[in-house]
């Protein structure tokens, strides 16, 4: 049996793939993605070596575990499914000329329980409850918040578990999220609202304010692509330096701004105009649309 297979093979299942390959923790027979775009399969087939279908259901009868990487909006269509193939006397079963992307003719076999498998989902906003109640009862599942810094390796994950789901499982699925990043576990899922407004949303908090620096630079003077440089490694220095760095981030800033200096004057603006409130205000947002998208 596979390993782990992919429901769904978008940006986020290649990255993870491609780190679990990278990293040498899977080999490409251990891994299976379905996915409804031929051209996507070819892709991932060519350029992972990996085996890919477009049949759920091949994936849910092959491999271990399987990892729900399909838009919040699909995934009820996905549990349904799988949720019907548990259910079915002879499920999972796509039927006995079900075939891969390799051509290989799939014979059925026995029914699959919600117990047989580790399920883990990345579709944002959606409950353990939601999936768990789906699947039946004693499913093994754990909810992940990852962002989109894992595609190039530098990703951010919160883990939280259901019921079901074992230590193994946990730390069968920290192993994955580790290959592209820094991965935690959570006791509470309703933080994964938090964690959806810092780290799910952050990334692009940080995209607007490099843009917003750089633009700057160009008001006073700059050409926009000398701007746009020194605002990228500014920010890549100073992380690197935080990172480095013995001292809190409160005594960083003390150390840049000199007292009647530049900085100094640039840090009483940005409290001026509440610059601390409007970050905590959008993040609030963003916490409170994550909590939104999970009661519907």
């Amino acid at each position: 049996m596979k390993k782990l297979g992919f429901i769904g093979g978008g940006n986020m299942a290649e990255a993870l793939a491609r780190g679990l390959l990278q990293k040498k923790i899977f080999k490409p027979g251990d891994v299976m993605v379905s996915d409804v775009d031929p051209v996507r399969r070819r892709k991932l087939a060519r350029s992972l070596k990996i085996e890919t279908t477009a049949d759920n259901l091949t994936v849910l009868r092959e491999a271990r575990a399987l990892l729900l990487a399909v838009k919040p909006q699909n995934i009820d269509d996905v549990l349904g499914e799988m949720a019907a193939a548990m259910r079915a006397p002879d499920a999972p079963n796509s039927g006995a000329s079900g075939k891969s992307s390799r051509g290989a003719i799939k014979p059925a076999s026995a029914r699959v329980k919600p117990t047989d498998r580790l399920f883990i989902s990345i579709a944002a906003g959606i409950t353990l409850t939601r999936i768990t109640t789906a699947l039946g009862r004693g499913a093994r599942v754990i909810r992940v918040m990852p962002n989109a810094p894992a595609m190039v390796g530098q990703g951010m994950a919160a883990l939280v578990q259901a019921p079901g789901a074992s230590r193994t499982d946990v730390a069968f699925a920290l192993r994955i999220f580790s290959a592209v990043g820094d991965a935690v576990t959570l006791a509470d899922e309703n933080l994964l609202d938090a964690v959806t407004a810092l780290s799910g949303s952050g990334p692009a908090y940080v995209y607007l304010f490099v843009k917003a620096l750089a633009d700057a630079g160009v008001s006073e003077g700059l050409t926009p692509e000398l701007a746009a440089q020194m605002a990228l490694k500014t920010l890549r220095g100073a992380e690197e330096n935080m990172r480095r760095s013995p001292m809190t981030v409160a005594e960083l800033i003390r150390v840049v701004a000199s007292p009647g200096g530049t900085t100094e004057a640039a840090l009483r603006k940005f409290d001026d105009l509440r610059f601390s409130a409007i970050v905590a205000n959008a993040v609030h947002a963003a916490a409170e649309r994550s909590r939104e998208l999970g009661r519907s």
